[in-house]
């Protein structure tokens, strides 16, 4: 059976953990581009948002906490708004709400393959 363009997620595990442990601390709208052959600084981005800075915080230390891999770059920590984690091939972005309505990131990357992932698609 072919694996459609949505199934890129399919044969990646630290990016299927990394999803999980975000929905486990109920991320807003987690979308993932796949920017393999658009981008040479990483394969996948991961875009969602908490509605508080303690969330936004929650979800960031989750996904630290939970996964072996340590992230090779930490930004944003300090203030809460706009976290970044870089995994090398995985490059997650953790805004505060209005941070993401403000800046749009998605917008960057429109031409990529595009994955929204919920509990129920999960």
């Amino acid at each position: 059976m072919a694996k459609s363009e949505s199934d890129f997620i399919f044969d990646q595990p630290l990016l299927k953990q990394i999803l999980s442990l975000a929905l486990d601390k109920k991320a807003g709208r987690v979308v993932v581009f796949d920017v393999r052959g658009l981008s040479s600084l990483t394969d996948f981005f991961i875009i969602c948002h908490g509605d508080s800075e303690p969330q936004v915080k929650a979800i960031v230390d989750n996904i630290r906490k939970g996964t072996k891999s340590k992230p090779r770059h930490l930004e944003g920590y300090e203030n809460q708004n706009w976290i970044l984690l870089d995994y090398f091939d995985i490059v997650v972005h953790v805004f505060k709400k209005d941070e993401r309505d403000y800046y749009e990131l998605e917008r960057l990357w429109a031409d990529a393959p595009v994955k929204e992932i919920n509990d129920e698609s999960y």
